[in-house]
């Protein structure tokens, strides 16, 4: 691939692409869309007839998307084909959701992927492309069909983990089913590859998430978020 977007880099191997200026100003027109029209989505779900419910959804969105990105570069470990343990970075997102509802945190989850990805706009396909940023993060705003539920953070990130897993494990089979050892099953290797730094991550968060006076100060938040 070597066009406007994209220009070949020997980043990631010989079929490896990289976005151009003008491919990362499109991703990041894209990332307004999709949040402007989780911002609509939201104001149509409303009852309230008010500005500042989407004020304040932006305020909110706003920082828990950026206080995703700060400790997604905090990584307690990292594997060498991609994927680390990060400082809680997929609760932020999962937040979104379980403020919000699931329409607006799928729409801010895929913002966020695509923001990642604009961070290192290396790829081999765009279908590749696809599921490993905008899908997979997007899923974690699944937590958001869980936001009425008692325990429904608990539950609402587990569902949300679930689904960047299932899209993490298709884009291991499909897309680097050469990375796995001789002899060994794409799909087992994809599955222990992905489920090993997404599943550690998942039980410290649920394990902090889980305590007390972190889950105290999380209903408060969630008043402060949505009142």
């Amino acid at each position: 691939m070597n066009n406007f977007f994209a220009a070949p880099t020997d980043v990631w191997g010989d079929d490896a692409v990289k976005l151009t200026v003008a491919g990362i100003v499109t991703v990041v027109i894209v990332m307004i869309a999709l949040i402007a029209v989780a911002v609509l989505v939201r104001r149509k779900q409303s009852e309230v007839k008010t500005a500042r419910l989407t004020t304040k959804q932006l305020v909110f969105s706003g920082a828990a998307v950026a206080l995703a990105m700060v400790t997604s570069m905090i990584k307690l470990f990292a594997l060498p084909m991609g994927g680390s343990v990060t400082l809680l970075s997929m609760l932020f997102i999962v937040l979104i959701g379980y403020w919000y509802g699931p329409y607006v945190g799928i729409m801010t989850g895929m913002a966020y992927g695509l923001l990642q990805f604009v961070l290192e706009p290396i790829f081999y396909t765009v279908p590749q492309m696809l599921v490993d940023y905008p899908l997979a993060f997007g899923a974690l705003g699944l937590a958001g069909f869980f936001y009425k539920k008692k325990f429904g953070l608990q539950i609402g990130y587990v569902a949300g983990v679930i689904g960047r897993f299932v899209f993490a494990f298709l884009s291991g089979v499909l897309f680097f089913a050469a990375y796995a050892p001789e002899g060994m099953n794409a799909a087992l290797y994809s599955m222990l590859y992905n489920g090993s730094y997404l599943l550690a991550e998942a039980v410290i968060t649920l394990i902090i998430i889980s305590l007390p006076p972190v889950a105290k100060g999380m209903a408060y938040l969630k008043k402060l978020a949505t009142e």
